[in-house]
């Protein structure tokens, strides 16, 4: 179903038309949003996610992330109660991902809700997909871009350099503005919530909004970037250190300028959108390890550790 090398698409009228063509026909298209690239196939086609999975290397208990145009294409895939509808008002388009109730009469294939009864629904932010899911009508699932359990990709050349012949385009958006994966958020029954990844879209944020604080209850995987040993950049990562060893290649930050650095001047939005491009640098460069430098527990920093607490493993 791909293409030998990948074609590589214009962002303009041309390549969304394409884009929309390769698509409808069930190809996988590798899309830019403001987070990473995802690996783009209907939601509806089962032979179509099946290429996913294989395109991956993904397991096939771990869901996949539904990609829509607006609240009104969410609402007609899955039952969103209050608090569904007043998070969405605040930040979609934007990096969350809601798990919600799958209505029965979706059209979701069940291989990507991996057989669950919710579905994990985000309305993206970049023009380019957005256009996208307008000109389409149709709900795209859309992991990122890469080897399962590898480092995300956040340019066209990360694609192509993790999937190669895996994807039939890919649509060149520029680099991700934000770099870092949607947060997720479980809305439970009975009034409580579960913060299933950390992201660009805080746990005070979502806190302020729901009026209250995450509940934690163990239910196994129920949305992407929840095992324990993720985004891997295929070499051992030393985390919080201000120093490297010879064979180190030193991720910075701060005043830890490093061999690249996340944010010399200790931006955390910065240092989210630089992670994995400093990740891939590592995984390139000659040293056999890599050391990371502290990163603050605060703000978006929780994800950027969450991240690299999974690489490290």
């Amino acid at each position: 179903m791909a293409t030998n090398p990948p074609l590589t698409l214009s962002p303009d009228a041309e390549g969304l038309a394409r884009a929309a063509a390769l698509l409808r026909d069930g190809h996988l298209v590798a899309i830019p949003t403001e987070t990473v690239y995802g690996l783009a196939a209907r939601a509806d086609s089962e032979a179509a996610v099946a290429a996913i999975y294989r395109a991956k290397g993904r397991p096939d208990f771990n869901p996949l992330i539904v990609h829509v145009a607006d609240l009104t294409a969410a609402r007609k895939l899955a039952v969103l109660d209050e608090r569904a509808e007043a998070l969405a008002a605040r930040f979609w388009p934007g990096p969350l991902t809601l798990v919600v109730p799958l209505r029965p009469a979706s059209g979701i294939v069940p291989a990507v809700t991996a057989g669950l009864p919710t579905v994990a629904l985000r309305v993206p932010a970049h023009p380019l997909t957005r256009a996208l899911l307008a000109e389409l009508g149709l709900p795209l699932a859309a992991p990122s871009a890469n080897r399962s359990m590898g480092v995300s990709p956040t340019t066209p050349a990360h694609v192509a350099a993790s999937l190669g012949e895996g994807v039939a385009a890919i649509w060149d958006g520029g680099a991700c503005a934000q770099g870092l994966e949607s947060t997720i958020v479980a809305l439970r029954e009975g009034g409580g919530w579960s913060l299933l990844r950390e992201g660009p879209v805080t746990r005070a944020q979502i806190s302020a909004v729901l009026g209250s604080e995450p509940v934690e209850i163990a239910k196994g995987i129920e949305a992407p970037g929840q095992m324990l040993r993720h985004y891997s950049p295929g070499k051992p990562v030393r985390l919080n250190a201000p120093a490297a060893a010879a064979d180190e290649f030193h991720i910075g930050f701060g005043p830890v300028l490093g061999d690249c650095s996340l944010s010399p001047a200790g931006d955390l939005a910065a240092a989210a959108a630089r992670l994995y491009a400093c990740l891939h640098q590592a995984a390139a460069a000659p040293q056999p390890r890599i050391a990371v430098a502290p990163v603050p527990q605060e703000g978006i920093g929780a994800a950027i550790n969450d991240r690299l607490a999974r690489a490290s493993r």
